[in-house]
């Protein structure tokens, strides 16, 4: 078993102490003194007081952990906008036309879209109505700086899930690396049988001193909707198939969240954009740890037991469940890409064509240039965020009118 310290008996860690304090408290007050991994990644990363995306110091860009598409060119907001233009009028041009922004982050993929729709789609741009919701105050204020004058003139807002009305959106809702920071159980096989992976509390070693540790143990599964996951996706595990130790990620915040949309939507789309896998490449028996990742400082590792609060904690997405439980919630699958593809498909072909030929007679920058174009071929580039999925799904719509990101020769479909 995997065991890490906390700041509280190692303060070189850099671990949030009143946030392993408060996890002490939690599992010492279970009756079986241990909580879901599940339980410990919600509160590492979304404890109102001390978890990770609720503190306001810089997480996200170069002062932070990591990267997201928005950080890297206004181009990938831009062609966003030109989907949502596009939607608008395969859905006969709504007045309101809703967007719906779930997990904002620093407000910018906001403020690059409404900037393109304002400019190159003026009547898409009267007709939005831009909804944010965020979870986390620390980003929804950084949103609200960055966005005050349109959320000024009522056209940008922000609500909760209970604040919005069932059946009541025409529009899409959308997200960017949103699902895979939603907290995961964890699962592995033991002599033949699936287990749960629970967080628990072990003595600190005595060059410590005294304290206690973090530390991992097997138990049975704490709901029924584990086993039943593997049946959504088509995976047979446990079987002979996998072999003893083999330890994996089950994300059923994501089937609840994809409830929540769907209820919420009335006719539109459901566009999800995040790294990971269909289920059988995610559920491969070869990859037998699993897919969590810890973000710090721009590097990563494997241990979520280390720099608690203080580090990103993410497991890819499995796009196989989310088409299969918008199927039961009424979802319509209509495609699932590449994001390189479905940026290529929006135009950004044609904005790396103009770079390397720029128009006769007009001074460049040629430094500026290339770098400019290095941050394009990032967001399609199949080794980075090009490899990144993209999922659409319908409701109410003709799933035969694709969008136009989807419409690539090389389209493929989630098993």
């Amino acid at each position: 078993m995997r065991s890490g310290s906390s700041d509280s008996d190692k303060s070189s860690d850099k671990s949030s102490v009143p946030l392993c304090d408060r996890l002490f408290e939690r599992i010492t007050a279970h009756p079986q003194r241990r909580i879901s991994f599940a339980e410990f990644m919600a509160i590492a990363l979304y404890d109102p007081d001390y978890g990770y995306y609720a503190t306001p110091s810089p997480r996200i860009g170069a002062a932070g952990d990591f990267y997201t598409s928005p950080h890297l060119d206004a181009a990938f907001g831009e062609l966003l906008a030109e989907q949502f233009a596009e939607l608008w009028h395969l859905l006969g041009a709504p007045h309101p036309f809703t967007l719906v922004e779930m997990g904002a982050g620093q407000g910018i993929l906001a403020a690059d879209v409404l900037r393109y729709l304002y400019r190159e789609h003026y009547a898409c741009f009267e007709a939005v109505n831009y909804v944010i919701v965020e979870i986390s105050a620390a980003m929804r204020a950084e949103q609200q700086r960055r966005l005050q004058p349109l959320a000024d003139s009522g056209q940008v807002r922000w609500c909760s899930w209970e604040e919005m009305p069932l059946d009541s959106v025409t529009g899409c809702f959308f997200s960017n690396e949103l699902v895979d920071a939603f907290p995961v159980h964890q699962v592995a096989i033991a002599q033949g049988q699936l287990q749960e992976i629970y967080v628990t509390l072990a003595p600190a070693p005595a060059s410590d001193g005294p304290g206690a540790r973090f530390a991992e143990a097997l138990g049975e599964l704490s709901t029924p909707a584990l086993a039943e996951y593997f049946q959504l996706v088509g995976v047979d595990l446990p079987s002979d198939r996998y072999p003893d130790g083999y330890r994996t990620e089950v994300n059923l915040a994501a089937l609840n969240w994809l409830q929540t949309v769907a209820d919420r939507l009335h006719r539109g789309y459901v566009i999800t954009i995040d790294y990971g896998y269909p289920a059988q490449r995610y559920y491969s028996p070869t990859r037998t740890t699993g897919t969590l990742q810890c973000y710090y400082q721009h590097a990563h590792h494997s241990d979520p037991y280390l720099h608690i609060g203080r580090q990103d904690l993410t497991a890819h997405v499995d796009f196989t469940a989310l088409e299969r439980q918008g199927d039961r919630c009424g979802l319509d699958t209509l495609g699932f890409v590449p994001q390189g593809l479905f940026l290529m498909a929006l135009g950004l072909g044609d904005r790396l064509a103009a770079l390397s030929y720029p128009e006769p007679g007009v001074a460049v920058n040629l430094a500026e240039l290339l770098q400019q174009r290095d941050r394009l071929q990032s967001l399609i580039d199949p080794l980075r965020l090009g490899n990144f999925g993209v999922l659409v799904q319908g409701k109410g719509i003709d799933p035969a009118a694709l969008p136009k990101g989807l419409q690539t020769p090389s389209s493929l479909g989630v098993v």
